[in-house]
């Protein structure tokens, strides 16, 4: 659904919805804190099976739907229930699974500038890749059609205030990875 070239916009919907997008709903989520709002972005990436890409196992997994006797992989996170606000898949397409007002099970055990617990005020974006195999151009323009459609939703949002999951919680977590060109991003992001 949805042009996602340079010249496509993604609107947004009062209710933390955004038009223009295909809506998946998850379980996985719970409300913010009271009176929270997001003022960060944080970008993971995700395939299932691990380094396979267009398989739909992503929007089952985090519908809770996904059979385990699929891949070997899948027996590992049998039961894991996670969420991300967004699914950016390698062909552009944007996949809505969690309102921006909901708290989306994204980031797990995290911290940003000395605040814990990333979930409670960040919004989550899952582009479809692995640390070390080259993001498509499509998803970069997704990336930024959403990403400037959040910030002027949520003036705190700025783009000092986007990072990676490898960021929050270092150590345990990867992702984007290097193959994920933040200043092509931030280039892109920059024009209007």
């Amino acid at each position: 659904m949805g042009d996602f070239s340079k010249n496509a916009k993604i609107r947004w919907q009062d209710d933390g919805w955004l038009a223009d997008v295909n809506i998946v709903p998850s379980p996985n989520f719970n409300h913010r804190p009271i009176g929270e709002k997001p003022d960060l972005l944080v970008i993971h990436n995700i395939s299932l099976p691990p380094g396979q890409f267009g398989t739909g196992c992503v929007e089952r997994f985090f519908q809770n739907q996904l059979d385990s006797s699929e891949h070997p992989f899948f027996k590992e996170i049998e039961g894991v229930e996670v969420s991300a606000h967004f699914f950016i898949k390698r062909t552009g397409e944007v996949i809505q699974f969690v309102s921006t007002e909901e708290r989306a099970w994204h980031a797990g055990k995290s911290e940003f500038l000395g605040r814990e617990n990333c979930n409670d005020f960040s919004i989550g974006i899952e582009m479809e890749g692995t640390d070390d195999q080259a993001y498509e151009h499509a998803q970069y323009l997704s990336l930024v059609q959403v990403t400037k459609t959040l910030m002027m939703a949520y003036p705190n949002l700025t783009p000092q205030r986007i990072t990676g999951h490898s960021d929050i919680a270092p150590g345990r977590k990867t992702d984007p990875g290097a193959a994920f060109d933040w200043e092509y991003y931030r280039t892109l992001l920059a024009e209007d």
